[in-house]
């Protein structure tokens, strides 16, 4: 009987990414009545867990960190593709869609996903440890990042407005891919230990994983099939945000609240496999991983979001509006300087997951009533 449950989930996860990407393509281009999207909204639910169903096989066969890298990478390749066809396709009212989007998801990611994390994990195992060393190096490469790329067009003078001029932006853009590729390399080649998980609070080492002490990996065979449906699930649920975001636009536009609002509830509907798998991850006392996708997904969709915008501002008639306003500005301050206080001890406690849930929320609600 467990084994018939087993299969059956099993069938399920491979279904349903097929089957996302059949009803985006049977829907792609159209305008979605209240039953498609009803169905639509489900289906995107489904295609979630499957995708952190299978990034969580990928993961087991390839290990830390490349599990956690191939599921932030995989997100935010199909992220900056929604984003660059929404601005393609949008006109002049999408200016500013690539800002409202990478600064949504580095706080969601930042505060979000990496304060739930340590709440969990730091409720459940006592104290959430993490290596400070790996930690530190990701969010000082994301607020360098951060700094470059949505904090400076604010203060630069050769264009009127928040925007960096044609060298600025080539300049944003190929620092943005060295250093995001530096990153990866210290990540995967030469201090992966950084990044695995450790012993006990204060001694970084690196340790065989609970799960694969009692579980075999999966085979090669096993592993490329998920990585391939991964992808059809991430590509499902990208795809069927940007179907069902003209609803959510009516909604927010109904509700009288900014447009923002809009970039904040995508950006929180592409999250989600990352979110859960970072949850899963606490869980088992994996809170190493979880910080891996929390600040390498952060990374990931500011060095690949912002090169891709610039190469698609060639073609794009209207202005690239990059620049925070004051208070993101603040409140990016704010998530930077709680995170380096955060990953300095190694360690945390549901204190530090509430603080950065806090920040969190000040973003939302700042987003609702500016």
């Amino acid at each position: 009987m467990i084994g018939w449950f087993r299969t059956i989930g099993e069938r399920w996860t491979h279904l349903v990414p097929v089957l996302a990407v059949v009803l985006l393509a049977l829907t792609w281009g159209t305008k979605l009545s209240g039953a498609v999207i009803a169905v639509a909204v489900v289906v995107l639910a489904a295609a979630v867990l499957a995708a952190v169903h299978h990034a969580e096989v990928v993961a087991h066969r390839v290990g830390e960190p490349f599990g956690s890298l191939v599921l932030a990478v995989a997100v935010t390749i199909i992220e900056v593709a929604l984003i660059v066809t929404l601005m393609i396709d949008g006109g002049p009212d999408t200016a500013s869609l690539a800002r409202d989007t990478v600064f949504a998801a580095v706080m969601i990611t930042c505060n979000g996903i990496l304060g739930v994390s340590l709440l969990v994990g730091s409720l459940r195992h006592g104290t959430a440890t993490f290596n400070p060393e790996g930690a530190g190096a990701a969010l000082a490469t994301v607020a360098t990042l951060a700094g470059l790329t949505l904090v400076l067009p604010t203060f630069t003078t050769s264009k009127p407005g928040p925007e960096f001029s044609g060298v600025q932006l080539t300049f944003a853009a190929v620092t943005s891919l060295i250093l995001y590729g530096l990153f990866v390399a210290t990540q995967t080649v030469r201090h992966r230990d950084y990044f695995l998980p450790v012993v006990k609070p204060g001694k970084p080492k690196p340790v065989v994983e609970p799960e694969d002490e009692h579980a075999d990996a999966p085979s090669t065979r096993t592993a490329m099939i998920s990585l391939g449906l991964l992808g059809l699930a991430l590509v499902g649920v990208v795809g069927l945000a940007k179907g069902v975001s003209p609803a959510i636009e009516s909604g927010v536009k109904s509700a009288g609240l900014p447009h923002a609002v809009v970039g904040v509830i995508i950006a929180l509907l592409v999250l989600l496999p990352e979110t859960i798998a970072a949850v899963r991850a606490a869980q088992r006392n994996r809170v190493q991983t979880s910080v891996n996708l929390a600040l390498g997904s952060a990374m990931a969709s500011i060095g690949l979001t912002i090169p891709a915008v610039a190469i698609a501002s060639l073609w794009l008639s209207g202005p690239l509006v990059l620049g925070l306003g004051n208070t993101h500005m603040v409140l990016l301050t704010l998530t930077v300087v709680v995170g380096a206080l955060t990953v300095r001890p190694g360690r945390a406690t549901p204190l530090q997951g509430g603080v950065h849930l806090v920040i969190l929320a000040a973003y939302l609600e700042l987003a609702i009533n500016p």
